[in-house]
């Protein structure tokens, strides 16, 4: 894969960038290690994959101040796998899924997202804010008064500092004041020392102790493919957002292949599959990210952070981490959909929420977004399938689009008797689609002409009258 860099992705913002950059590393860390923990992973094995993973995609991506790492939706698909063969094949998985993801950069499989309607996309949005609330409000449950009242000041701090200096990114500055006072002043709280095991050493290239035949691919091609699409979907569901709070455009087929180059990269150093993290992504805008810079110095910082400063790293309190990502959570999910909830038809509201639902249900993003995506496509079709023939003496206009899904209710006009010997089909305000529109409008026409009726066709269009030309003979004989 050819990497074209070019001086305006990088330069231009580097203050910003700098400062965004390290904000977004310290953002990583509680994310990664709590879906480390749940996935079986080593923490810092994981920690290490989102710095490989976030310097890759921050040379060879196509959408620039948008962070990739080791992904918490990515972590649940691999619990399985994990549990039942170990981490060997998670690494196996990891490449596999690399390998999967270049080849579909390749055919061009970022074409399909332009099949994602409206309220899918609303969807997809609100549930990930949702996941992010949740997953905070889950850490706080159990903490001591300390704990939520750290993250309450950090909540207010959020919103209150850049009211008053927006030089440095506030959650920079609140993470800075929080971990100064819980050294200063013990409090009992929680920190990312206490979140796993920090030991690991330093990765290094090598291929997975696994047996290479047929049985291993068997085991991890399902865990790939699964990581593969969700990885896709999160990361190109989250390009168009960071494109419009940053109001650029985004390469995605370049996103894709590099998603899939970070997997192999990330594989190969023994770490777990990652992906775009929307929350992380946003973290990174709001704190003034909008260059490639900001996206290598976050892999960058983090990586200073857990070879030099892990001492340091791991007095971090979680809860002013956790307040941070819930002023994220709040930033993240659009509002303003409320108001498109009244607006909307009823069926696209009910896709929006059903999108929501199931990805907040299953923690599966994929999941969800293929069912809204399914669902949208019915209620197209259902809509786009409603033929109504209007008669005018001896004409008969057909409205409608003339497709399989609609042959029945053109057939079902003309189940009642014709008074009229000469039939004129009008063709006018319709579209032949398809084989099925053709053997139907024969099929009409033959019982016609079984009454002794005299049948003539008008307003086909060019591309109807060409393919009703090409099909009419199959059906007549």
């Amino acid at each position: 894969m050819l990497i074209a860099i070019k001086k305006e992705e990088w330069l231009g913002n580097v203050k910003n960038d700098l400062l965004a950059g390290m904000v977004t590393s310290i953002a990583l860390i509680p994310e990664v290690i709590g879906f480390a923990i749940i996935a079986g992973v080593n923490p810092m094995t994981a920690l290490f994959a989102s710095v490989t993973t976030a310097l890759v995609t921050s040379f060879t991506g196509g959408r620039p101040a948008m962070v990739s790492a080791a992904a918490g939706s990515m972590a649940l698909v691999m619990v399985s796998l994990i549990k039942n063969h170990g981490i060997q094949y998670m690494i196996a998985a990891t490449i596999l899924t690399g390998i999967i993801q270049l080849i579909l950069g390749y055919l061009g499989i970022q074409k399909l997202m332009r099949f994602v309607p409206k309220p899918v996309m609303l969807g997809f949005v609100n549930s990930l804010a949702l996941l992010i609330f949740t997953a905070q409000i889950q850490q706080l449950v159990g903490g001591n008064q300390w704990t939520y009242l750290m993250a309450g000041v950090t909540i207010a701090l959020m919103y209150l500092i850049p009211k008053i200096t927006k030089a440095i990114p506030p959650a920079l500055i609140v993470i800075v004041l929080m971990t100064v006072c819980s050294i200063v002043f013990p409090m009992g709280i929680q920190t990312v020392g206490d979140m796993g095991d920090m030991n690991g050493l330093l990765p290094r290239l090598s291929f997975p102790n696994i047996p290479l035949n047929f049985e291993t691919l068997r085991i991890i091609f399902p865990t790939a493919l699964a990581l593969s699409i969700v990885g896709l979907v999160e990361s190109l569901l989250t390009a168009p957002l960071i494109n419009e709070m940053t109001d650029t455009t985004s390469d995605n087929q370049r996103e894709v292949k590099a998603q899939g180059l970070a997997n192999i990269v990330t594989g190969f150093l023994g770490g777990p599959a990652g992906c775009a993290m929307i929350g992380q992504a946003v973290i990174n805008v709001k704190s003034g990210g909008r260059k490639r810079l900001s996206t290598f110095a976050a892999g960058s910082f983090l990586l200073f952070l857990i070879v030099v400063l892990k001492g340091l790293m791991i007095q971090i309190p979680t809860a002013a981490l956790i307040g941070i990502m819930i002023t994220v959570a709040i930033a993240t999910f659009d509002w303003k959909s409320f108001q498109y909830l009244k607006t909307m038809h009823i069926t696209e509201g009910a896709i929006m929420l059903i999108t929501v639902g199931i990805v907040v249900y299953t923690h599966n993003l994929a999941i969800g977004i293929i069912a809204g995506v399914v669902l949208s496509a019915i209620v197209f079709m259902t809509k786009i399938s409603l033929v109504y023939v209007v008669k005018e003496n001896n004409r008969f206009k057909i409205h409608g689009q003339l497709f399989f899904a609609s042959t029945h209710d053109f057939t079902q006009a003309f189940a009642e008797p014709i008074q009229e010997d000469l039939i004129i089909l009008d063709f006018t305000h319709s579209h032949i689609w398809d084989d099925s529109s053709v053997e139907a409008i024969i099929k009409v026409i033959q019982k016609l002409k079984a009454q002794n009726k005299q049948v003539e066709i008008e307003g086909l269009n060019a591309q109807s009258q060409e393919l009703v030309e090409k099909l009419k003979g199959y059906f007549l004989d």
